[in-house]
């Protein structure tokens, strides 16, 4: 299969990057200084698992020279995912797969908004990663997984197709059951740690070990579940217990992708995570208090940060 990576970040350059070392065909979409590097020097990745360098098929800016697709994992930002997928129809076949892998709870839905429902299953990953410099990517945390499924949680040959390539690169990987519960527990995880992070600038250990603010972690999380619950998502009733369990067990020292942009002065995903929860609230006629207020001391250090006097690119590399 022909794997297409948009977004050669953390982690479309760790998953895409291990795809390539496997000896299996990608292409890469990539920009800038980060593009010149991984030419020059192919794309290196220091993990915790193993360190690699690996050329891939293809490494370019323009999707017009990129052939066409069997699998496309979209591993932009979430505020990115409709510019992606406009960006990607010219690889498109009739089977192609795409597979969005960003934090957020809605990013199949905004592919969908642009591409035929067909392409589309839901997926999403668990990595501590980063780029460390142009063309080197920085594994840090959390042994790397992908999971996938179909959005209507029915069973395909094409989900087996991709663990195929999955399983070939050497990462763990699953086919969910119920791909929307999935997302919406890491939604629930990601959102709840990133805003309040960048609020307090405390990492997810200080914040969990912190009785007031721990209580705080909560409230953002049992929100969340209301929303998710609401819309028809069949989240577990422990679910926010269980939540609260994974992030006592997180690195001490560890931060959210999103909180470390907000704290640099970069464009984050707060409107796709606290923002998009206070949104859904006010749709579904419940109180998101806790999330309201995270939300609003961050917006405008994020309007600051998309401000036109703010130099801001296109698709993240």
């Amino acid at each position: 299969m022909h794997t297409v990576i948009i977004g050669i970040g953390g982690v479309g350059g760790y998953f895409g990057g291990k795809i390539a070392f496997s000896g299996q065909k990608v292409s890469m979409i990539a920009r800038g200084k980060h593009l010149e590097a991984i030419l020059r020097n192919g794309l290196k990745v220091k993990s915790i698992e193993g360190d690699f360098v690996t050329q891939p098929f293809l490494v370019t800016s323009d999707i017009q020279k990129v052939e066409k697709a069997d699998l496309v994992l979209i591993c932009t930002k979430s505020w990115q995912v409709e510019e992606a997928s406009k960006f990607i129809k010219p690889i498109l076949k009739d089977d192609t797969i795409v597979i969005p892998l960003q934090n957020g709870a809605d990013n199949a839905e905004k592919v969908m908004s642009v591409i035929d429902n067909k392409h589309v299953l839901g997926g999403l990953c668990k990595i501590y990663s980063r780029i460390e410099a142009p063309g080197i990517i920085s594994h840090f945390g959390h042994p790397p997984e992908i999971i996938f499924g179909e959005l209507d949680k029915s069973y395909s040959d094409r989900l087996q197709n991709v663990k195929e390539v999955f399983d070939k690169a050497g990462f763990k990987n699953k086919i969910s059951e119920d791909i929307q519960v999935d997302i919406w527990s890491k939604f629930m995880f990601i959102a709840t740690v990133s805003g309040l992070g960048a609020l307090t600038r405390a990492s997810i250990g200080e914040m969990y070990r912190h009785p007031e603010l721990n209580k705080v972690l909560r409230s953002t999380a049992s929100e969340i579940y209301e929303i998710g619950v609401a819309k028809g998502v069949n989240l577990p009733s422990t679910l926010v217990d269980g939540i609260m369990n994974f992030i006592g067990k997180q690195p001490f020292d560890a931060t959210a992708s999103t909180q470390r942009d907000i704290m640099e002065g970069r464009p984050s995903e707060l409107d796709n995570f606290n923002g998009f929860v206070v949104e859904e609230g006010k749709k579904l006629n419940i109180e998101t208090p806790t999330n309201l207020f995270i939300y609003s001391c961050l917006q405008p250090m994020e309007a600051k940060a998309r401000s036109p006097l703010t130099p801001k690119g296109g698709i993240r590399s």
